[in-house]
């Protein structure tokens, strides 16, 4: 999976740029960034209102889901490396596992090397 994550981020900030110039070209109550390019806007994509409309919505939400992908590659891929460090192998801890009972003191193993019993 390493190779998907960068080409998941370079379609997120393509889709990022087109969005922005797909919005800016649109024409709007003020007559939209397409005006100061010469009349160019929607007419640049050969489709009415209702279609540019569309589109953007449906590259919005391709991106929304391109974003959501890349942040579960990355949580994913985060909560590998935290649990590869751990001796158990990933498996959680019980509490009062390893020996000792539960509440005794770290280091307490129960003994008392002085050759004493503690009850």
């Amino acid at each position: 999976m390493g190779f998907i994550e960068p080409v998941l981020w370079v379609a997120f900030v393509l889709g990022c740029i087109l969005v922005s110039a797909v919005i800016l070209l649109q024409d709007s109550k003020g007559g939209g960034l397409g005006e100061a390019f010469g009349g160019v806007g929607q007419a640049a994509f050969g489709v009415d209102n209702k279609g540019i409309a569309k589109f953007t919505s449906y590259l919005c939400v391709g991106l929304i889901l391109v974003a959501i992908t890349i942040t579960k590659i990355r949580s994913d891929s985060s909560v590998a490396l935290q649990f590869a460090d751990t001796p158990t192998g990933g498996a959680p801890v019980e509490p009062g596992a390893g020996g000792a009972p539960a509440g005794t003191p770290a280091g307490d193993d129960g003994v008392d090397h002085t050759g004493h019993d503690h009850n």
